[in-house]
């Protein structure tokens, strides 16, 4: 059985109710036209239900490490300015989620909030550069035994929904889960300019999964 996110229920039963009315519709009229909406309704009823999947992904990767904060592909891998947490230069590993992905974030590192910031923007293509500055967004920062972690979320074209789940002050464990972003998206990681980055652009990754660095 699919386990799936708290935030999708209400979006799966909505869609089955609908697709239960047009197959019930379709058998008793008969039409081809029912019948052909019938099954396109229930195709994106499947999908509804793939898109909101919450995968167990709860294993460790040790405190060396630090894993992939979300599905999806590398996009880019860059040196930037990070005025608000970091207040410095830091590296940034940028993974872009399409809509077939699994949308729930999760914790590359194991630390505690430290830092939570929501910024209200636009709903531009997230795989754009500009994106990390004019989407909204939410970011999380975390002090870990071996420095600091940043990850913002940020909304895309279709995103109207940001879900982050701690507050500042929670102690939280790689893996666990941060949040999800609806409907396609993209997830920063923002890391010391000394960590060893072990992804490169084009690569695919897998919530909590994926090693994206090794501390120095």
């Amino acid at each position: 059985m699919i386990r799936t996110a708290p935030e999708g229920r209400w979006f799966i039963a909505g869609a089955w109710v609908v697709a239960l009315g047009l197959v019930l519709v379709a058998v008793r009229t008969g039409s081809p036209a029912w019948i052909v909406a019938a099954a396109l309704w229930f195709a994106l009823a499947l999908w509804v239900v793939a898109f909101f999947r919450d995968p167990e992904r709860n294993w460790s990767r040790g405190d060396r490490l630090l894993v992939a904060p979300a599905d999806g592909k590398i996009v880019s891998v860059v040196e930037v300015d990070e005025p608000t947490f970091f207040q410095g230069r830091a590296r940034r590993v940028s993974i872009f989620m399409n809509v077939f992905d699994c949308h729930v974030n999760r914790y590359p590192a194991g630390g505690t909030v430290t830092y939570r910031h929501y910024n209200p923007g636009e709903f531009g293509h997230a795989a754009a550069e500009k994106s990390s500055l004019s989407n909204e967004q939410s970011s999380v920062g975390l002090a870990t035994a071996r420095g600091k972690v940043l990850v913002r979320q940020i909304a895309g074209l279709i995103a109207r929904r940001i879900v982050t789940d701690h507050q500042v002050g929670t102690a939280v464990q790689q893996g666990e889960r941060l949040g999800m972003i609806r409907f396609g998206s993209r997830v920063d990681l923002f890391l010391p300019l000394d960590t060893r980055v072990l992804v490169h652009v084009g690569d695919t990754t897998r919530v909590g999964v994926t090693v994206v660095g090794e501390w120095s």
